[in-house]
Parts: C-alpha cells; sequence; structure tokens
C-alpha cells in the first residue's frame, strides 16, 4: 500500500521548511523551462510551483494543473486569485487517466508523487502519452533515506527506480539534480518515436 498524501496536512505543502529545501522559484529555473513551454503539473496540490510556472511562462500557454483532489484544486484556484495569475487550467483526473489530448504537453512536472503511485508504470505510461515528441518529464521526489520530515522510507522511491523507469519506457536521461539532502530530481525526454527502446 503506498503513502497518500492528506489533505488535513496541508501545511506541509507551503512552509517554511519547504520554501527553504524547496524554493518554488529556484526549483523551477534548476528544471530549464522555457517560456514557450506547455506545461502539465502533475498531482499539483495547492499550486505551490503551478503558480510560480504559470507566472514563468506568462500568457503564451495555459499551465495545466492536474490533481485527484477537490480539496487541492481549490485551494489552488484561492491562491492563484490572490496572485493575478489567471493561465492555470485545473483538472480532475484519476491516477491514471490525466485528461488531456495525446501528444498536448511539452513539459511535465511531478514533484512528490510517484511514491504515491501504485502502479508506477501504467502512471509512466499514461504521462508519456500526453507528452509530446521529446517532451521532457522532470521528476522530484524525496531522498530514499530515513529523516525526520515526510514520507516512511518503505514508502519512498529511489533514484534508481524512476532511472529504470525511464528506461523502460524510452525516456532518455538529460539532468540529475540535488535539492538539498532531502530531495532527488531527475528529467527526462520522451524519444522522438514515442516508443520504448
Amino acid at each position: 500500500m503506498t503513502h497518500k498524501f492528506d489533505f488535513k496536512n496541508i501545511n506541509k505543502l507551503d512552509n517554511e521548511w519547504r520554501r527553504q529545501n524547496l524554493p518554488p522559484v529556484l526549483t523551477i529555473e534548476k528544471l530549464g523551462l522555457s517560456m514557450s513551454d506547455i506545461v502539465a503539473d502533475i498531482g499539483c496540490g495547492i499550486g505551490y510551483f503551478t503558480i510560480p510556472v504559470a507566472e514563468f511562462v506568462g500568457k503564451r500557454n495555459n499551465v495545466y494543473a492536474l490533481d485527484t483532489s477537490d480539496e487541492m484544486l481549490e485551494e489552488l484556484k484561492k491562491r492563484a486569485a490572490l496572485a493575478d495569475v489567471f493561465n492555470i487550467e485545473t483538472i480532475k483526473t484519476s491516477e491514471y487517466d490525466l485528461k488531456l489530448p495525446a501528444e498536448s504537453v511539452t513539459f511535465a512536472i511531478l514533484v512528490n508523487v510517484l511514491h504515491e503511485i501504485e502502479d508506477k508504470k501504467k502512471f509512466i505510461e499514461e504521462i508519456k502519452r500526453i507528452l509530446k515528441p521529446d517532451g521532457k518529464l522532470a521528476i522530484i521526489d524525496w531522498e530514499k533515506e530515513n529523516m525526520e520530515v515526510g514520507p516512511p522510507i518503505n514508502h519512498r522511491i529511489g533514484k534508481e527506480e524512476v532511472l529504470e523507469l525511464f528506461s523502460s519506457f524510452g525516456i532518455k536521461l538529460t539532468n540529475s539534480l540535488q535539492f538539498t539532502k532531502a530531495f532527488y530530481g531527475l528529467i527526462g525526454v520522451k524519444g522522438a518515436n514515442g516508443k520504448r527502446q
């Protein structure tokens, strides 16, 4: 059974510790987004990254905010309105149906979500479906180590396991990032032929 985030713990999604360890703007800069990117923030939560991404790309493109929780999406809408950001399209999804057309986004962001997914291969397959050829997938997740914060170690997914998923779906690793001691980041590119290698 995977570890699911509880909306009751919403304060953990935006607090001083998180802003020190995973600052949203600096994190986005490290991911290498382009202003022309069509972005899907998968498991967007309260919009901790969605809103700065939307500010970054500007009015040129909508940013898709995808989540399975109505409560998270409603909180995101409130925060976006307060920030005067109006190029976010919120979409309620299921875990294995992201409700977007095939090959519709150029950059998918997945922050602290993959460890919550039961069937990770099915999930990555669905993300790959919505990515355009040469589209990027950025995964940030908890290091698989014991620490006072975050999910239990047996619910975490290690960097090596993510790399195996990338490889099995023909996603080429282009960058490996470190975000303090708590988080790692991996960026991959979908093969132009869209097939497993």
